[in-house]
């Protein structure tokens, strides 16, 4: 669609590169923010902005017009309960009120997360693998994915749920975490904020993948100390301590929360994605984390 009108509802860390790459593609984008710094943050970007709660039924009424509409809003990390709030009843009013406008939205796309997999004993996974989500918050976010797919379809939109694996970039490095460890064993699988974005901008420029849930990670999943000692490498430092799940198991004080993460385990797959024709900006950490590791360097040198 030639000069389609994007709106992007909870326009954060991606929806605000997103809306970037939209923007010089030629499209008119509005970005959706509850504050006012986010929508600050959005103009700053170049491109439109537009305040609303999403769980405000009367902010609902009054969002823009969209011929795509993308959902990337957050939880804020929060419990299941806000998450549902969320990614569950705000997605369906959201849904309803433009499917039941007089010019409904062709698309919708949702951005969802690799936990709806649950854990997988460091096996390979795919759009094909049955989702087994092991929390509440995963959970919600299961349902997310057949509201955004079902329901839309309901009122004639073609809904596309997004999976990002680990998402990475400017402002998310994790550079100092694991060059000064210790680094727990366990696989890695990430995504660069660019190719988070440029995904979803290529699924919707290009129409792609309609109607489907498409896997957005890099090509590499990566143990967890490889990964580690490359990054101490490339900062001219020595590998730093390492520790198995078992050790990391018993910590005095563990979360219940860090125990999950430490035990599920799992190597994500993009052959869909490249399948689908995207070609990746960043194809694995090597190239994703340069930039982290050339400001690291400069830092120390001075």
């Amino acid at each position: 669609m030639a000069d389609a009108r994007v709106v992007i509802l909870g326009c954060g860390y991606i929806g605000i590169e997103l809306g970037r790459q939209l923007t010089e593609a030629g499209h008119d984008v509005v970005g959706v923010r509850r504050s006012e710094e986010g929508c600050a943050a959005i103009e700053d970007a170049g491109f439109a902005s537009h305040r609303a709660d999403l769980t405000d039924p009367d902010d609902v009424e009054a969002l823009p017009a969209g011929d795509w509409l993308v959902f990337a809003a957050s939880s804020g990390g929060r419990d299941a309960e806000a998450a549902r709030r969320i990614y569950v009843d705000a997605l369906a009013d959201v849904i309803e009120e433009y499917g039941e406008r007089e010019s409904p939205p062709d698309r919708l796309v949702y951005t969802s997360s690799t936990g709806v997999y649950g854990d997988h004993d460091g096996a390979w996974v795919d759009e094909s693998t049955p989702l087994e989500p092991t929390t509440e918050k995963t959970e919600v976010l299961v349902e997310a994915e057949r509201i955004a797919r079902e329901e839309s379809a309901e009122y004639g939109i073609d809904g596309t749920v997004a999976r990002f694996s680990g998402l990475y970039g400017p402002d998310r490095y994790r550079l100092e975490r694991y060059i000064e460890g210790p680094v727990t064993e366990g696989y890695l699988n990430m995504v660069h904020r660019e190719d988070a974005a440029g995904a979803v901008a290529y699924l919707l420029l290009q129409e792609r993948a309609r109607d489907e849930a498409v896997l957005v990670t890099d090509d590499e999943p990566v143990d967890k100390w490889t990964f580690a000692d490359w990054l101490a490498d490339e900062c001219g430092l020595d590998s730093p301590p390492k520790r198995t799940k078992q050790e990391r198991l018993t910590d005095d004080g563990l979360s219940a929360a860090a125990r999950r993460r430490i035990l599920t385990s799992k190597r994500c797959s993009n052959e869909k994605l490249r399948e689908l024709g995207y070609s990746l900006r960043y194809p694995t950490f090597r190239e994703g984390y340069r930039a982290a590791v050339d400001a690291y360097r400069n830092r120390t040198a001075k």
